[in-house]
């Protein structure tokens, strides 16, 4: 079996493959300063809870947005799997001509999106990413990747607002109750649903004007499910395991 980890700055993402279908999959909180130990102990741990071991792990493939992390899963699959894990950079054939100005600059969770994007929903295509910052990758009709558009997130927006605004509570993510807010926690929800979904209505708009009109958008993202219900008729498709689509196919197109 594969094992296929998204390691975003504020959540990772872990998913279990029998071939070609997606076993297991979870979600959990990213961890900066675990040593490869304890990131065995973690995928142990979560692994027990669907009556599954290290041991049935064939081969492991890795997307960190978090440098020192990336290092670290690479030595905890040499000393508890005893194999060498793909991990997604420089090097690793993905199939994506990368169109940038600096290849190296591009997140590997971004080229996976591109990846999957392209081979489930064909192109030109959008992947509006909804993690720490939110993420816009465009993707031709060839499958090349011509770049993108990155903003602040709405974790980073919520604590932005409670670290400068003396008067306004730390909220948590929810939706909100209606448009106009009745209370400080009800104004600063609706700000958040529904400025961010206009920001993408806006963005995406954009985007398809240079894309053509037939152009794709797919949402990602831990977050999405936050905003994307208030967005109008702009996102085609929602995929919240749209990455470890990318990284099993990246896998794929690694094996000899």
């Amino acid at each position: 079996m594969l094992l296929a980890l998204d390691v975003g700055n504020t959540q990772t993402v872990v998913g279990l493959y029998d071939g070609e279908a997606l076993r297991e999959h979870w979600r959990t909180t990213t961890v900066r300063t675990h040593t490869g130990d304890e990131l065995a102990l973690m995928l142990v741990g979560l692994l027990e809870l669907r009556r599954q071991t290290l041991a049935a792990i064939d081969a492991m493939v890795v997307a960190s947005s978090v440098p020192q992390l990336a290092v670290e899963y690479a030595a905890m699959s040499r000393e508890h799997l005893g194999r060498e894990a793909l991990v997604v950079g420089p090097g690793v054939r993905t199939g994506v001509a990368l169109r940038v100005d600096n290849p190296l600059e591009v997140g590997p969770d971004r080229v996976a999106n591109s990846v999957a994007a392209h081979a489930l929903y064909g192109g030109p295509c959008i992947v509006v990413d909804f993690g720490t910052a939110i993420t816009y990758d465009c993707v031709s009709a060839a499958g090349e990747y011509l770049g993108g558009i990155i903003s602040p997130g709405a974790e980073i927006s919520i604590d932005a607002l409670y670290e400068r605004a003396a008067k306004l509570p730390k909220v948590e993510l929810a939706e909100p109750r209606s448009l106009i807010g009745k209370s400080t926690v009800d104004a600063i929800r609706s700000g958040i649903a529904y400025g961010f979904a206009g920001q993408v209505e806006g963005i995406v708009t954009r985007l398809r004007g240079e894309l053509g009109d037939g152009t794709k958008a797919i949402a990602t993202g831990g977050l999405a499910q936050v905003v994307v219900p208030f967005i109008r008729e702009t996102i085609d498709e929602v995929d919240d395991l749209l990455t470890l689509v990318g990284l099993r196919l990246i896998w794929r197109r690694n094996q000899s």
